[in-house]
């Protein structure tokens, strides 16, 4: 299910979903672009998205969380024009890459476990 931030807690809340069954994906200026990282818990490092998704889940941060690395803005760039901005050709490949190998990842956890999962995305993939 894909839904914003404010209502993840909520439907977790509701339906009494286990955090281990919870996957939040999500992007990162931290990592670099079309890096994927997995995490089975942890903080919100200062990313506003997964600050309310804690704070809606009464600041339990115990779920799992796949990572797409979309780099650092250029110079002094607004962190925000740099999400906003289109994709250049080259990095529309890149990312459509990351993206089939973030659906296998999502997979993998679904059928064989968060560890399977995490080996296969941690490790690193070039395009």
């Amino acid at each position: 299910m894909i839904c914003s931030q404010v209502k993840v807690g909520a439907i977790v809340s509701y339906y009494k979903i286990p955090l281990k069954q919870v996957l939040v994906i999500f992007d990162d200026l931290d990592l670099p672009f079309a890096k994927l990282r997995l995490l089975p818990k942890g903080g919100h490092g200062g990313h506003n998205g997964m600050k309310s998704v804690i704070n809606h889940l009464k600041g339990n941060n115990g779920f799992p969380r796949l990572r797409m690395g979309i780099g650092r803005p250029p110079g002094k760039m607004d962190p925000v024009a740099f999400v906003l901005r289109s994709f250049t050709k080259q990095e529309r490949g890149e990312l459509n890459f990351t993206l089939q190998h973030g659906l296998e990842a999502v997979r993998i956890l679904l059928l064989e476990g968060f560890n399977k999962s995490a080996t296969f995305v941690n490790s690193a993939k070039k395009i």
